[in-house]
């Protein structure tokens, strides 16, 4: 594994958020390197993305992530609304205590350029599994913009043929 690559763990986590995903590194990520070309550039917004997930996750606060997100961050729903970096903080905040025990199984973590594509599947005691795709640009080292899918596993069969004439 690379010196600041980030692993995946499935932790049992004691407090009363149950289990949970972590991120954990070899040694501590060196934030200040240079980026000095395209490939650090797509590994250094992966990364982002990783510590985001995982702090919010282990922290159960929203407060590490405002840091990582430009000031005119902007949230994209599949509805057509959006939501400003105050608003989406304040939404994300207020779904941390019904989020409490979530599990998170990451299937993929791609990068390139200035954009990282996630793909997890999220489980909570008692409610339905979902799929989430979030997508995430980057401008000038800060997470800018948003995109985020999210669908109950369940209901996944009935959308592969969304394009099939409905059935009078």
């Amino acid at each position: 594994m690379e010196p600041d690559a980030m692993k995946w763990d499935f932790i049992d986590n004691p407090s009363d958020r149950g289990n949970t995903a972590s991120m954990t590194t070899d040694k501590p990520m060196n934030t200040d390197k240079p980026v000095t070309t395209d490939e650090s550039l797509t590994t250094d917004n992966k990364s982002i993305v990783q510590r985001a997930l995982a702090e919010l996750i282990e922290t159960g606060s929203v407060d590490p992530l405002e840091p990582l997100l430009s000031d005119g961050f902007v949230h994209h729903r599949p509805d057509s609304t959006s939501s400003t970096k105050a608003e989406w903080l304040a939404a994300v905040n207020a779904a941390l205590t019904p989020l409490a025990g979530m599990q998170v199984e990451v299937h993929h973590l791609l990068a390139d350029d200035d954009h990282v594509v996630l793909h997890s599947r999220r489980r909570l005691p008692g409610r339905p599994e979902i799929t989430v795709v979030d997508i995430w640009r980057f401008d000038d080292g800060l997470i800018a913009e948003c995109w985020e899918i999210i669908e109950p596993a369940a209901h996944a069969a009935a959308n592969l043929a969304w394009w099939e004439p409905a059935e009078h």
